[in-house]
């Protein structure tokens, strides 16, 4: 492809790129994923050595086609973030159409405003009922019987409901999410009131986790090991403040529990592996609803619920050991990270569409309602609970990142390590040029 020379083509370049890098960055995408993929974009359209400058709201594209030039510099700003995999996964086929020349930049365009354009694919019902699902599987893995499991449904589906509701209303998330967790306590101390024989502790568990997932701490560790700093704090600020709103939800409930005498503390060791197979079959079932609910193709349903159950498998046959919880997260995570990449492409979807859903069974829910009871107690080691809590969030995200390390270089370099990878790709395609050489040998 030649140089772009005229104004009109570097604009409708950069445009495109920017418009790209927008759709990954809102739903989720890693900072380097993002440059990568726009740089991509810009070399293939011409536009050699053009600058790209990713932060957590603001994206920037620069180039300048000589020294005697003017440089010409485009910004947009992300505003809106709702995680939808089909539109991820949509831009991504999108980017590798146009690297392999199947599509030119006119048609680019216009399939990507025909992909902001579109509305979600699930009625807004559905989604509902896919939330109450996850709080029923989460239900499950944790060993709760079947008047918990139906609780942790009804609490799941207000909740989203409730926050739906405060979406509109314009709140900042961080108020969503208080009152998420201060829904779900106050049922749970409204079933702990009456005389049904039930543990409503596990429903409070099922919904922090519920209140989790989705979070960014993928794309948060993803940019701190990858050199993009700013964007990596602001987004483990963001993460922090959700879950600070789950925690000062639960905790209200909890105190409200207190002062009506009602006592839901949790018993650690009460599920154990008595119920196995109903444990894993309940993390392949919440893995699969938050797939559903975040929009992923139906295609992939089964198989992020296969992994999900596996990796839940991993976790608990491995927490049985007495090694603590971080260490089998991690090694479920990097599992996780390690069967997405090779799955992803049969499928025909971003890895980060699989390992995001896959970790929401394994997310700490249960460590961050053990640390607030016991600190509603008086108990100061519930400091350690919420310790652990923020070692097995780290250990998930570090573990998908390193599984999808090992992976990349074994799956595309069989024969030789992988010498430029820059940074475990989540979305996008790895190497632009790798991409248009295949095409070129092509018969």
């Amino acid at each position: 492809m030649g140089s772009v020379t005229e104004q009109r083509e570097i604009h409708r370049t950069l445009d495109l790129a920017l418009r790209v890098g927008e759709m990954l960055l809102s739903n989720g995408a890693g900072a380097a994923d993002v440059t990568a993929t726009m740089s991509s974009i810009a070399h293939h359209l011409g536009l050699r050595q053009a600058l790209v400058d990713v932060t957590f709201t603001t994206l920037t594209m620069g180039y300048q086609e000589s020294y005697d030039e003017p440089a010409v510099s485009v910004t947009r700003h992300v505003t809106h973030r709702e995680t939808d995999f089909d539109d991820l996964t949509r831009v991504d086929h999108l980017v590798a159409d146009l690297l392999s020349d199947e599509i030119d930049l006119d048609e680019a365009r216009i399939r990507l405003a025909q992909i902001a354009s579109t509305g979600h694919r699930a009625p807004r019902w559905a989604v509902t009922l896919s939330w109450g699902v996850i709080g029923a599987g989460i239900a499950l893995l944790l060993g709760g019987d079947w008047v918990v499991t139906l609780i942790a449904a009804i609490a799941a589906a207000g909740i989203e409901v409730l926050q739906r509701y405060l979406s509109r209303l314009r709140l900042p998330f961080f108020y969503a999410q208080a009152a998420g967790g201060l829904f779900a306590s106050l049922l749970a101390v409204s079933v702990a009131a009456t005389d049904v024989n039930v543990d409503p502790s596990l429903v409070i568990t099922a919904s922090i986790v519920m209140l989790l997932a989705g979070l960014g701490f993928i794309g948060a560790i993803q940019d701190a090991l990858t050199g993009f700093y700013i964007t990596a704090g602001a987004r483990i600020l963001e993460v922090m403040m959700s879950t600070i709103g789950v925690i000062v939800g639960v905790s209200g409930g909890l105190t409200v529990g207190g002062l009506l005498g009602v006592d839901i503390a949790l018993d650690p060791g009460a599920a154990g592996l008595t119920r196995f197979p109903l444990m894993v079959t309940g993390a392949a079932i919440s893995a699969a609803a938050f797939a559903f609910a975040a929009y992923a193709p139906a295609r992939v349903l089964l198989p992020i619920a296969v992994i999900a159950g596996v990796a839940a498998a991993i976790y608990l046959l491995l927490s049985e050991r007495d090694v603590g919880r971080a260490w089998p997260a991690a090694m479920a995570a990097i599992f996780i990270g390690l069967i997405s990449y090779t799955v992803s492409e049969r499928v025909r979807v971003p890895p980060l569409v699989i390992v995001v859903a896959g970790i929401v069974p394994l997310l700490p829910g249960l460590s961050i309602y053990r640390g607030l009871s016991l600190l509603a107690a008086d108990d100061y080691t519930g400091i350690l609970a919420m310790i652990t809590a923020i070692a097995i969030a780290i250990a998930l995200a570090a573990g998908v990142i390193l599984g999808e390390y090992v992976a990349q270089p074994l799956r595309r370099e069989a024969r030789r390590l992988e010498q430029r990878l820059a940074g475990p790709r989540l979305v996008g395609p790895l190497r632009a040029r790798a991409v248009r050489r295949r095409k070129m040998h092509s018969p």
